[in-house]
C-alpha cells in the first residue's frame, strides 16, 4: 500500500430524493468530494440485499446486488419510468433511509420498469449473465423464493421458477451491475479507489447454501449441525450466537476453494479492493452446536489457514485485501496475517482502555495496516469522546495534544493524530469528517432496531472544508 487516506460511507447513506442512497449523480458528487479533499479511498459496506433488520451482513446472496441502490432517474432516462412515477416515489424526509416505504413500494416500481424492457434487451441480459453464473443462480433463487411464498429454500415445494419473475431478477442484477460500474469508473477517473466489504459467513436461507449445500456443515435434512458465533468475552458473558451455517472446509479444500475464489474474483470486479470480515475465523473459528442456546457451548475449530490464503492471493494479485483482525487475536492468527501480507486493522476507539501496549494506540501502529477512527459498529468519534470516562478522556486529550474543551475541535485534532501515524492507510467514517454525535451512529451491535438508516444531506457535505482536509493529507504525506 501507498500512504493514503479515505472515508467510510455506505451507499445507503448518500443523499438523494428517493428514500435511500443510490447509483445516481449523488454518488458521482461524493467521488468529487473525496477528490477535492485529497482522499484516495471510498470504503463501503456490503452491497448485497439486506435482512429484515436492514443489515447488509445477512443476505439472500453473497453475490446479488441490492435492488434498492438502482437509481430511479437513470431508469427514467432509459424510458422505463415516467416523470409522474418518479415524483410519486420522492422521499418524505432526507435524514434516514425510509425502509418501511421502500419495502412496500420499491420492488413494485422496479417490476413496472422491467415490464417496459424489450424482448431483445431481455435476451441480451440472459447472454450477459453467461459470464456471471453466480448472479444467474441468485436470480433463479430469488424467483423461486417468490414462487414459494418467501419460505426458506429448505421448505420449498416448487422448483421451477416463473419465467417472468426470473427475467425480472436477471434484469435487476444487470441494471445494478451496469449502474454501479459507471459510478466506479467515474470514481477511478477522479483518482478514487473503492473498497468493498466481504462478510465471512452467509445466511442459511441464501442462494449460496441452496446451490452449494455440500460446502457447508449440514445434516441429511439440510439443516446446520454447527453454527457460527464468538466465545464469551468482557463485553458479553454468553458470547455471541450468530447462527450462520459453518463452512465444510474439508470439502472446500478438495475443489481448491472454488466458491471462495469465485466470490473474491467477483468482489474484485465490483471494487478496487475488499475488506474480509472476521479474518481470525480463517485460522480458527468458534463452532457452536446448532441446538445450543448460547455461544458458551461452542469450541474452537481449525480453519483453512494458509491454503485458503494462497487461493485468495492468487485471485487478488497486487490488489488490496484488508484483514479485519479485531477481537481475540492469538499468536496463530497473527502468524497467518503475517503470512498473508494483508494489512490488518487498528481502531482508535479501542486504544484508551488502560493497556499502554494496546496495538490500537497510534504509536504502536505497524506500517502495513489500515487505521480507523471508528467502524460502522462503533460510536461516532464525537459520541465516543463525549461518553468516555473522565480519566480516559483526559488521557486521549493529552495523547492527541488537544488543547480545546470544545469536543468538535478535539475530533479534528484526533483525526490529525491518525493522519500523522505510521499506518499506510487511515479511514474515517463520514460522521467523523462532519464531527457528528452518537445520534448519527450507523449500527449498534446486539440491537435489532434503529440501525443502518443514517443518511447525509447535500448541504452537510457541501459544508465540509475540503481544502482543510486536502491540507492535512498533504501535510502528512497522504496524497
Amino acid at each position: 500500500m501507498k500512504r493514503a487516506s479515505g472515508v467510510l460511507a455506505h451507499l445507503s447513506s448518500l443523499y438523494g430524493d428517493y428514500s435511500i442512497g443510490s447509483f445516481g449523480k449523488e454518488a458521482r458528487e461524493f467521488a468529487d468530494f473525496l477528490s477535492k479533499g485529497g482522499f484516495t479511498y471510498w470504503q463501503v459496506l456490503p452491497f448485497c440485499m439486506t435482512d429484515d433488520c436492514h443489515s447488509p451482513y445477512k443476505s439472500y446472496s453473497a453475490f446479488a446486488g441490492n435492488p434498492l441502490f438502482i437509481d430511479l432517474p437513470t431508469l427514467a432516462e432509459q424510458g422505463l419510468l415516467t416523470s409522474k412515477e418518479l415524483n410519486e416515489a420522492r422521499q418524505n424526509g432526507p435524514y434516514l433511509c425510509e425502509y418501511s416505504r421502500l419495502e412496500q413500494e420499491r420492488l413494485p416500481l422496479l417490476r413496472l420498469a422491467h415490464e417496459r424492457t424489450t424482448d431483445k434487451q431481455r435476451e441480451e441480459i440472459r447472454a450477459w449473465l453467461g459470464d456471471y453464473p453466480d448472479l444467474c443462480r441468485a436470480a433463479e433463487f430469488l424467483a423461486l423464493k417468490q414462487k414459494n411464498r418467501d419460505l426458506p429454500w429448505y421448505e420449498w415445494t416448487e422448483h421451477s421458477p416463473d419465467e417472468k419473475e426470473l427475467s425480472f431478477w436477471q434484469w435487476i442484477q444487470y441494471e445494478f451491475f451496469c449502474q454501479w460500474m459507471a459510478i466506479k469508473n467515474y470514481a477511478n477517473e477522479k483518482g478514487i479507489k473503492v473498497i468493498g466489504d466481504v462478510p465471512i459467513y452467509v445466511a442459511l436461507d441464501s442462494c449460496d447454501v441452496w446451490a452449494n449445500s455440500e460446502q457447508f456443515q449440514l445434516d441429511e435434512n439440510l439443516r446446520p449441525t454447527k453454527v457460527a458465533g464468538v466465545p464469551p468475552d468482557y463485553f458479553c458473558e454468553d458470547g455471541q450466537l450468530w447462527g450462520n451455517p459453518l463452512y465444510n472446509w474439508k470439502q472446500m479444500k478438495e475443489d481448491g476453494y472454488a466458491w471462495w475464489s469465485g466470490r473474491i474474483r467477483y468482489m474484485l470486479t465490483l471494487f478496487d479492493g475488499v475488506r474480509i470480515d472476521h479474518f481470525r475465523g480463517l485460522e480458527s473459528y468458534w463452532s457452536v452446536p446448532a441446538t445450543a442456546k448460547t455461544a458458551k457451548e461452542g469450541k474452537w475449530e481449525k480453519g483453512p489457514g494458509r491454503a485458503l490464503i494462497d487461493a485468495l492471493r492468487n485471485i487478488a494479485g497486487d490488489r488490496l485485501i484488508i484483514a479485519e483482525d479485531l477481537g481475540d487475536i492469538t499468536p496463530q492468527v497473527h502468524d497467518l496475517l503475517q503470512y498473508s501480507k494483508f494489512p490488518g486493522m487498528r481502531v482508535l476507539q479501542f486504544a484508551f482502555m488502560g493497556d499502554l501496549k494496546s496495538p490500537h494506540l497510534p504509536h504502536n501502529y505497524p506500517k502495513n495496516c489500515v487505521a480507523y477512527s471508528g467502524t460502522h459498529d462503533n460510536n461516532t468519534l464525537l459520541g465516543y469522546v463525549w461518553e468516555m470516562p473522565t480519566e480516559s478522556r483526559a488521557r486521549l486529550m493529552s495523547y492527541c495534544n488537544c488543547q480545546s474543551t470544545e469536543w468538535r475541535e478535539a475530533c479534528e485534532q484526533i483525526i490529525k493524530t491518525l493522519m500523522a501515524s505510521h499506518a499506510d492507510t487511515v479511514i474515517f467514517p463520514i460522521q467523523d469528517i462532519f464531527a457528528y454525535g452518537a445520534d448519527t451512529r450507523m449500527n449498534t451491535p446486539g440491537t435489532a432496531t434503529n440501525n443502518w438508516a443514517y443518511r447525509i444531506t447535500r448541504e452537510q457535505l457541501a459544508a465540509v472544508d475540503t481544502e482543510k482536509f486536502r491540507f492535512f493529507n498533504e501535510l502528512y504525506g497522504r496524497i
